[in-house]
């Protein structure tokens, strides 16, 4: 099986300093990654590398067997989508954020109507008139989530996409979001501090520390894997 996302010997240097050095690293198709470790380990560098929002200074990147340039960036960033920690709704409409990646990607002809789908898989159909900026935490992920679906993305990734949200609404939420993964087959990678997340939800787990990837195996593996024991000592980790 073609991995969907492979980097090889990648290297991410920032004011003089290595910040990341991976030998390999691979994403298989319907396959959920979660990348774990401390502060500064890595791992939202290693996710901006993946979503091809920038290079890295030296090595590859591959999406399925294209490997991944300047020249062929944007149109292999278009067939993925993107969840950060603040949802980044603009100005309008719940309806309106929710169909904008449709929008810019061109696919204006029913948008809002599959926008509107979307928004009532996670919810928050009957907010859709209302201007996004005066929604809870918890509502405004719920509408991001809603927006990066509604592209079909042939890669989700996912960096720390419930870390602002209450406990509670958290639980809900990572529960739909794991119900809607499961149902639509979709790869993921997700950045998370929350070993609870990476047991909900991951497939594996890779567990990064000093930009290197020190263990990965499935979730119950890397529990109790020496590696990660060490890292969460200290630091107060589950």
């Amino acid at each position: 099986m073609t991995a969907v996302l492979t980097v090889k010997d990648i290297t991410v240097r920032r004011g003089g300093r290595c910040i990341l050095q991976v030998d390999s690293f691979f994403v298989q198709p319907k396959e959920v990654v979660a990348l774990i470790g401390p502060n500064g380990a890595g791992k939202s560098t290693l996710l901006t590398i993946l979503a091809c929002l920038a290079l890295p200074d030296r090595g590859e990147l591959f999406f399925a067997n294209d490997k991944v340039t300047r020249k062929n960036a944007l149109a292999v960033r278009r067939r993925l989508a993107v969840v950060f920690q603040d949802p980044l709704l603009l100005d309008c409409t719940v309806l309106e954020n929710a169909a904008l990646g449709l929008k810019l990607r061109g696919q204006k002809q029913g948008a809002k109507e599959k926008a509107l789908r979307w928004l009532k898989r996670f919810g928050v159909d009957h907010l859709a008139n209302q201007n996004a900026l005066t929604l809870s935490g918890g509502e405004a992920q719920r509408v991001s989530l809603a927006r990066a679906f509604a592209l079909e993305p042939e890669v989700l990734l996912l960096d720390e996409p419930f870390v602002s949200i209450d406990v509670i609404s958290r639980k809900s939420l990572v529960s739909e979001f794991k119900s809607v993964l499961t149902g639509t087959g979709t790869t993921a990678v997700l950045v998370t501090h929350d070993f609870q997340e990476v047991l909900a939800l991951a497939n594996r787990a890779v567990v990064l520390d000093q930009g290197k990837i020190r263990a990965q195996g499935t979730p119950q593996e890397i529990a109790s894997h020496e590696v990660w024991g060490s890292l969460t000592r200290g630091i107060g980790l589950p």
